[in-house]
């Protein structure tokens, strides 16, 4: 069965007053149950970034590590979950659920197939 990436942007919950944060916290965490509830659930959870420094490396082939993104990089992904259902459209619904919950739109990528581990 297929595996979704459902995820967002750094900043893009820059919107909500911190004292909303426990709420939109609570309802994110709502949609996870669901998710392990309907037996779709992966894997979900929010990147670290440190009184807003980046705790970034890129390492490269040669084992070079850089600190940070490239420079070129504007976006960094905020939070992610994982889903595994059989239709993009469902996993569309699971988008549009996390979405309302963490008041900030989602971005949903289809992981590529491995039959070495999938099926």
């Amino acid at each position: 069965m297929p595996k979704y990436l459902i995820s967002f942007e750094k900043g893009a919950m820059d919107h909500i007053a911190e004292e909303d944060f426990p709420e939109v916290g609570k309802a994110a965490h709502a949609v996870c149950q669901e998710a392990m509830d309907a037996g779709v659930f992966v894997f979900a959870g929010g990147l670290m970034y440190d009184n807003g420094d980046v705790e970034h490396a890129v390492v490269d082939t040669d084992g070079t590590i850089t600190d940070g993104p490239y420079p070129e990089s504007k976006e960094l992904i905020g939070g992610v979950m994982i889903v595994n259902v059989p239709t993009r459209a469902e996993a569309l619904e699971w988008a549009a659920k996390t979405a309302a919950a963490c008041r900030c739109a989602q971005d949903v990528r289809k992981f590529m197939y491995d039959p070495e581990q999938d099926d």
